[in-house]
């Protein structure tokens, strides 16, 4: 698989993210996926970002850079939204917030299979605490 495959499938499953079409997901993630070292296969993937989704309604996920060395891809997404309630263990309640996460994948078989994430969380407190 080249890089430029590699990024196909890779703006793919984040189209896929942002439409919230979980019924898709495993076309991009694989059944034994894993996350920052531990094992969650497909399943619990799918609920992880099911509940990233209820706790921030409005979630897009916007690619600022795009690194593939396959199998690898890593990227920096950036995220403009507005949780509601506690998020990263921060009360942000509703407060509008930009952040953003240094994700690393590693592929197998065409999908995702490691996912090592790195979320800005230090950028969200320096917000809440500007209020």
């Amino acid at each position: 698989m080249s890089g430029a495959d590699l990024s196909e499938i890779y703006r793919g499953y984040i189209d896929c993210l942002n439409r919230q079409d979980w019924s898709g997901l495993g076309d991009f993630v694989h059944d034994d996926a894993r996350y920052n070292g531990g094992y969650i296969g497909l399943s619990g993937y799918r609920k992880m970002l099911e509940a990233d989704f209820r706790a921030i309604p409005d979630l897009h996920f916007n690619i600022a850079f795009l690194v593939c060395e396959p199998p690898r891809v890593a990227s920096r997404l950036l995220f403009d939204c507005t949780p509601k309630g506690i998020l990263f263990e921060m009360p942000v309640n509703g407060k509008r917030i930009q952040f953003a996460e240094n994700v690393f994948y590693e592929f197998s078989e065409g999908r995702i299979h490691d996912v090592r994430s790195i979320i800005d969380k230090a950028a969200i407190a320096a917000q809440l605490a500007a209020v």
